[in-house]
């Protein structure tokens, strides 16, 4: 299924599903004015499609003693190629990972990390990230605010 092929009616679903995740078939047919059996079918369509990945409870980082943000630029060794799959799962597996992106430039991935205290993340950098076959590098920025972080995706754009 491609964003062509989404209506009017599986954009203001998806949007209802995106604020509240939680909300009942009944309530999220009430709020796009389907049927609850119109609405349950479309729901399915979407998760089956793929449009819908999966659901999850968006968790206080602070509130679970998570203290220091930062986003991480890793450097491979030129031929890195070799240890690519190896850095990958090893990446998946770090739980203080929480979002890794190949990208193009000057550097090879960014990471999304979250840690304890500056301690602990100098640490993680020193101690595992480092120590990942094919890393030759890495720079890390932290967070000092954070002024927006969603997963909601444009549905109207």
């Amino acid at each position: 299924m491609q964003q062509n092929d989404l209506d009017r009616t599986d954009r203001r679903l998806l949007g209802m599903l995106q604020e509240h995740g939680r909300i009942s078939n009944l309530e999220l047919a009430e709020a796009i004015s389907l049927s609850p059996a119109q609405t349950l079918r479309r729901h399915r369509r979407l998760e089956e499609t793929g449009i819908i990945k999966r659901y999850e409870a968006r968790l206080d980082s602070a509130g679970l003693g998570f203290g220091v943000t930062a986003f991480i630029h890793v450097t491979m060794e030129r031929g890195h190629i070799r240890d690519l799959s190896k850095f990958k799962s090893l990446v998946a597996e770090l739980a203080q990972i929480q979002e890794c992106f190949s990208v193009t430039g000057d550097i090879d991935y960014v990471l999304k990390v979250v840690a304890k205290d500056l301690k602990s993340l100098s640490d993680f950098l020193l101690d595992t990230l480092m120590r990942i076959p094919g890393v030759s590098g890495v720079k890390s920025s932290v967070c000092l605010d954070e002024i927006k972080c969603t997963s909601a995706m444009p549905l109207d754009v």
